[in-house]
């Protein structure tokens, strides 16, 4: 009998790591990284100990609790520089990341270093602003990417997309693609040929009963 009690402790101990993230991904994802590890605890059901057993730091935890995120990340990276279309790689690019953002504000203050515990992250920042400039001059060549763009408008556009977390949660991901599809349509160089591609739907971000008339 001696021999089997170390497996329910491993057992609890996945448990116990798996309520951790699962929780780390709903307060950080709700409130951003300046939510308190204790809270992090509290939502998990667990106490402050078992958490810092399992993730000494508070960069541990959020490190691990973005690791799909990032993966998601360098797939989008890499999909984009592989397209043989540097437009249509740059477009679906801006997409997905404006998309990973919208789901998470916990990542997006990551990924935009707005949290210096995050200090990981700064290294996707980079990744992603080179792959954004190898197709940035690939869509310049192409004439499709606005002459004058550079590397840092991205970041702009990702500091203003950022208030898409001040929208109610129905409508945070709508308004992003929303926010998307018009940033895009102002990094384009030339109008498309024939009619416009429609834009996403926009989100219904105003009271039922409140009126835009004056």
């Amino acid at each position: 009998m001696t021999g089997r009690l170390p497996h329910p402790a491993r057992s609890d101990t996945r448990d116990n790591r798996a309520r951790i993230l699962d929780a780390a991904r709903a307060v950080f994802g709700e409130e951003g990284l300046g939510a308190p590890m204790r809270e992090v605890a509290r939502h998990a059901g667990i106490g402050p100990a078992t958490l810092y057993r399992h993730f000494p730091t508070k960069q541990a935890l959020i490190v691990e609790t973005f690791a799909e995120q990032r993966r998601a990340c360098h797939a989008a990276i890499r999909d984009a520089l592989a397209d043989s279309d540097p437009w249509h790689g740059f477009r679906s690019l801006v997409e997905r990341i404006c998309e990973l953002h919208a789901h998470s504000r916990g990542f997006a203050d990551a990924f935009m270093t707005a949290f210096p515990e995050a200090i990981d992250f700064a290294a996707d920042r980079e990744r992603t602003a080179h792959a954004v400039a190898q197709l940035a001059r690939r869509a310049q060549e192409t004439g499709q990417l606005h002459p004058g763009f550079v590397v840092d408008d991205l970041i702009l556009m990702l500091m203003a997309h950022r208030s898409v977390q001040d929208a109610p949660r129905a409508a945070r991901l709508t308004a992003s693609r929303r926010f998307a599809a018009y940033v895009i349509q102002a990094f384009r160089a030339a109008p498309e040929t024939g009619a416009p591609a429609p834009l996403p739907p926009a989100p219904r971000l105003q009271h039922p009963h409140s009126s835009t008339t004056p």
